[in-house]
């Protein structure tokens, strides 16, 4: 019996070794993380895919356009314009492009472009979250309001290393380990960055979330708990992080 213990022990310290968790092996600073977003607000906004426009004519109402849809293009359908391109200009941008063409329809067009709704702000959490999955964000939103708005993490998560991705200005990929236990005990509030639109968030499993989902998918479901004929016998290498589970037959 020693030897069944002490082989299913050595299957448990191989599986803790090969289930290590998800990290960065060369993680951004985390100042430059929060240069990044410091720096975002100074950059006029730029118009995305998903947003509502209202277009409106100062000397002609009757030409006003409310709540206008940048389609899945990027474009925006107008009375007099047909399909024009929104996405990636600021409203500014967006402006010069409707009076030049609506100048050959009316004399010196006064356009002004707002945008009455903003779903282009948005990143992704996933992993062990209790759901995972695109965020949709307004103004500035820091790491915990994120995890919050994806209402919180699974007990299978590991909390020291919460991993973020984000694309710099230039478009290049930049990510960090984030110790979330240090947030919550207030021992470091700097790892609570600001996130930016379209940043991602996982959460990977933890040690031993992933060391009881070996034990159940390879050990557990691959040996039966009860032998037929032998209804007192019970299988030793039926585990659990933490000992022998007890069956209790059918």
């Amino acid at each position: 019996m020693k030897y069944f213990h002490f082989f299913v022990l050595s299957v448990l310290l191989l599986c803790i070794a090969a289930c290590a968790p998800n990290t960065v092996k060369n993680p951004t600073p985390l100042a430059k993380f929060e240069e990044s977003a410091r720096m975002a607000p100074q950059a006029e906004y730029l118009i995305g895919v998903g947003d509502t426009l209202d277009i409106k004519f100062l000397y002609n109402p009757e030409l006003n356009e409310l709540a206008v849809p940048v389609r899945p293009d990027g474009r925006i359908s107008l009375q007099l314009a047909n399909d024009v391109h929104a996405a990636n200009l600021t409203p500014n941008q967006l402006r010069k492009v409707l009076a030049e063409k609506y100048a050959a329809e009316i004399n010196k067009p006064e356009v002004a472009v707002i945008v009455r709704r903003f779903t282009s702000h948005k990143l992704f959490v996933d992993g062990e979250v209790l759901f995972p999955g695109m965020v949709t964000i307004e103004g500035p939103t820091s790491l915990v309001h994120a995890i919050s708005l994806a209402r919180g993490f699974r007990e299978s998560a590991r909390l020291s290393n919460v991993i973020v991705i984000r694309k710099d200005a230039a478009g290049k990929a930049m990510s960090t380990n984030i110790d979330y236990r240090r947030i919550i005990d207030g021992s470091d509030l700097s790892q609570n960055i600001t996130l930016m639109p379209y940043d991602i968030v996982y959460v990977p499993k933890s040690v031993i979330a992933n060391v009881n989902k070996f034990v159940a998918e390879y050990i557990n479901s691959a040996i039966p708990t009860r032998f037929p004929g032998f209804s007192s016998f019970y299988n030793p290498y039926t585990y659990a992080f933490g000992g022998r589970t007890q069956d209790i037959g059918d």
